[in-house]
């Protein structure tokens, strides 16, 4: 990739694929990474403009944008990249097949800022691959045709369908549908036979593909008798007729839409899981997790880490902003010593790891509730002479005992979020443990949903939303209200079931662990019930 000047920044005219954010080219993905602006077409999946790290403005074009607004945003592109800016036109498919690729790189040539081009796979291989057809074969097919279906009528050169009709191979029709009476009867008007094989191909790779198949003399008949909607590709040629659609392999997701609320840049995995499942995933992140409004508490402790005997984490979002901290100010993992460090569960634990960190203590069940029975169980009465189940400095006090000098009460120290409950905190004061409480991160609520969200869930196209929290509970409710019904909801423990039960929104499932990956594995567990 071109690395772009100080002084004037770069155009990235990226193709988003057909619909599944899974087949974006990885180059495409880092030019993602780099941006600093996005502007998409509106059938670019909304999970493309979230996954990407770092702060960004998203710009979302209308369908059907008219001319004028086209050339504004164009405007706009070419004075951000001026401005020293990296910025990514994200196109739906390949940019250069039916995507005004010309128009659009003619006016950024013209604003003087340098563009390139970076191609992504277009809607007719996919439908293709995902119905089971070959666009080409050496006995049918050794030609391929992409024809748009929506000719514009002021074209200087219009569509040949006399040579169409005889092209030796397959024919794929873009934006075909609104129009296929016409090119239809156009090509069996020049002669091409009625029982060409015909596959339609509606919303490829995405959990709406649907599929249809006809000949081309019953092609408008049967688009009569079962709709089909845009966007979609027909095939026409011997090749669409070759394999069977139930040919394919069904997963246990396959046409279900799952809307994942965790934090920006949190859910690709949960996503990726989902989509190898067959879901299509959208994203509505329901909190925002950013930096405390003030560091010194944490950077205090931070000065005194050797005189806590646990350091305890109730989140992974703790760990990586606490530790970061602690890199970020010069130090490194040499300062936490013989501290003992806990973790509420196997995500928080993992994210340990990622700085090469191994868990003490890990409960049984992933809540405040059984973390603070295990910490007080793993913490012997002071009396005990067993240093070794001690953490440091109470292993310290049973030393200095014999001195005269006072013991003092295990200390932990407990890193949570601006927010949420204080079940940890009380119950291990109550069983005479010291606790210093500092807030790593700051948790708010996201006030306003994605329009396109909003729709889809007012319209019933989203058939789950997860909950991985009682705080996305809560902010949930807030965004969507009533109309949180329109789909089922699955929580991630009985904790943030109580909350939305109590708010009147019963769960239609909840994770049997209390995990991201247990809200997938009980998504999949209700589908096969339905």
């Amino acid at each position: 990739m071109n690395s772009p000047s100080q002084s004037t920044g770069c155009v990235y005219i990226v193709g988003a694929g057909p619909g599944d954010p899974d087949l974006l080219t990885l180059k495409g993905w880092r030019c993602l990474e780099q941006a600093e602006l996005i502007v998409a077409d509106a059938l670019v999946h909304p999970a493309l403009l979230i996954w990407p790290p770092g702060e960004k403005q998203v710009i979302v074009l209308p369908c059907h944008a008219e001319a004028s607004q086209r050339a504004a945003v164009c405007r706009q592109i070419g004075e951000a990249a001026r401005a020293g800016k990296t910025v990514v036109r994200l196109k739906g498919g390949d940019p250069g097949v039916f995507a005004r690729l010309h128009e659009e790189l003619e006016a950024f040539r013209r604003a003087g800022v340098p563009c390139e081009i970076v191609p992504g796979v277009t809607a007719a291989a996919a439908a293709a691959a995902l119905t089971g057809i070959s666009l080409t074969d050496a006995a049918r097919a050794s030609a391929v045709a992409l024809v748009t279906g929506h000719e514009r009528r002021e074209k200087k050169v219009p569509l040949d369908y006399a040579q169409l009709a005889s092209f030796p191979g397959t024919l794929v029709f873009y934006m075909g549908i609104a129009r296929a009476g016409e090119w239809s009867r156009a090509l069996l008007a020049h002669g091409r036979s009625a029982e060409t094989p015909v596959a339609v191909v509606s919303r490829a790779t995405t959990a709406g593909q649907a599929v249809l198949r006809s000949t081309l003399g019953r092609l408008v008949e049967d688009l009569e008798r079962r709709p089909i909607s845009p966007p979609a590709v027909v095939i026409v040629g011997e090749v669409a007729g070759l394999i069977a659609d139930e040919s394919r392999h069904p997963l246990p997701l396959a046409g279900v839409r799952v809307l994942v609320t965790r934090p920006e840049g949190q859910s690709a995995a949960m996503a990726q899981r989902l989509s190898a499942l067959g879901a299509e995933v959208w994203h509505q992140p329901a909190i925002e997790i950013g930096q405390p409004d003030d560091w010194r508490p944490v950077d205090d402790a931070l000065q005194r880490i050797e005189q806590f005997d646990w350091l305890v984490f109730s989140s992974p979002n703790g760990v990586r902003y606490f530790l970061e901290r602690l890199l970020a100010r010069g130090g490194d993992l040499r300062r936490l010593g013989p501290t003992r460090l806990a973790a509420i569960g196997p995500g928080t634990a993992a994210e340990l790891r990622r700085y090469h960190l191994a868990a003490d203590l890990l409960p049984e069940e992933f809540c405040a509730e059984s973390l603070a029975s295990a910490l007080i169980a793993a913490i012997p009465d002071k009396s005990d002479s067993r240093k070794g189940d001690l953490g440091p400095r109470a292993a310290e006090t049973v030393e200095t005992q014999s001195a005269g000098r006072p013991s003092a009460a295990p200390r932990v120290l407990l890193v949570r979020a601006s927010r949420g409950r204080d079940v940890l905190a009380e119950q291990l004061r109550a069983a005479g443990v010291e606790v210093e409480q500092v807030v790593a991160y700051r948790s708010t609520d996201v006030a306003t949903p994605e329009p396109r969200n909003r729709a889809a869930l007012e319209a019933g196209k989203i058939d789950w939303i997860t909950v991985s929290s009682s705080a996305v509970a809560r902010s949930l409710i807030k965004m969507f209200g009533p109309l949180l019904r329109r789909a089922r909801l699955v929580s991630i423990s009985p904790i943030t079931s109580k909350v939305l039960i109590e708010s009147g929104f019963p769960p239609a499932a909840e994770a049997a662990e209390y995990t991201p990956t247990g809200m997938v594995e009980a998504i999949v567990a209700a589908e096969k019930r339905l």
